[in-house]
């Protein structure tokens, strides 16, 4: 799974150094920044992804269940 485009992979990895920079005092390369993109990636990528589906879900479900309610607000009373 390797959805990032090279100029967004190059982004990343940018980050990821300054992070380890800053927040370890350790000089990373380019091969240790991907390397850690790539973990990161393979151990994260998929559960995120599953999460933020289930949060999708739960959204349009709860937004259906509104709307069904604003629908028959619509309804005019008869007679």
């Amino acid at each position: 799974m390797n959805s990032f485009g090279e100029e967004e992979k190059r982004q990343m990895c940018s980050e990821i150094a300054e992070f380890f920079r800053q927040e370890h005092d350790l000089e990373l390369g380019i091969i240790g920044t991907g390397n850690i993109l790539d973990f990161f990636q393979d151990m994260l990528g998929k559960r995120i992804y599953n999460k933020a589906l289930d949060d999708a879900k739960r959204f349009y479900e709860t937004y259906a269940g509104n709307m069904e309610s604003d629908y028959y607000a619509l309804y005019k009373e008869l007679g």
